[in-house]
């Protein structure tokens, strides 16, 4: 069954895209740049099977990689969670997607991997 945190059809899925942002609750925090891996599954308006094998009718995953790189170096958020949401939603309005869901990860707390959030946004009809 279809829900936001599970959206039927083809995706296109980029794993870990190693980004650097200005993040942190603290101004000292968010004095420098931190790494963050980033993961997106982007369910596209286009079911894979209409694409002719033509790149101009599907989703440029190296444009999205892009676009989220240059995405969060333009900010300086205290949350991941805030930086997760807003992420998404600029990546909706700027391609053709139906569905996506975005983890962002932070390396900051000894003695774990990672802290990670998640999320899934839909387009608005």
């Amino acid at each position: 069954m279809y829900s936001a945190s599970n959206p039927p059809g083809d995706c296109i899925h980029i794993e870990q895209l190693e980004v650097f942002a200005f993040i942190g609750v603290t101004d000292t925090e968010r004095a420098q740049r931190q790494r963050l891996t980033i993961t997106t599954t982007i369910w596209p308006a286009t079911d894979f099977g209409a694409l002719a094998d033509e790149i101009a009718r599907t989703i440029d995953y190296s444009a999205v990689c892009e676009a989220t790189r240059k995405y969060v170096a333009g900010r300086a958020d205290k949350l991941i969670e805030t930086l997760a949401d807003s992420l998404a939603r600029d990546l909706l309005a700027m391609f053709p997607i139906r569905s996506i869901a975005v983890e962002v990860r932070k390396f900051v707390i000894a003695d774990t991997e990672y802290v990670s959030v998640r999320l899934t946004r839909d387009r608005l009809p």
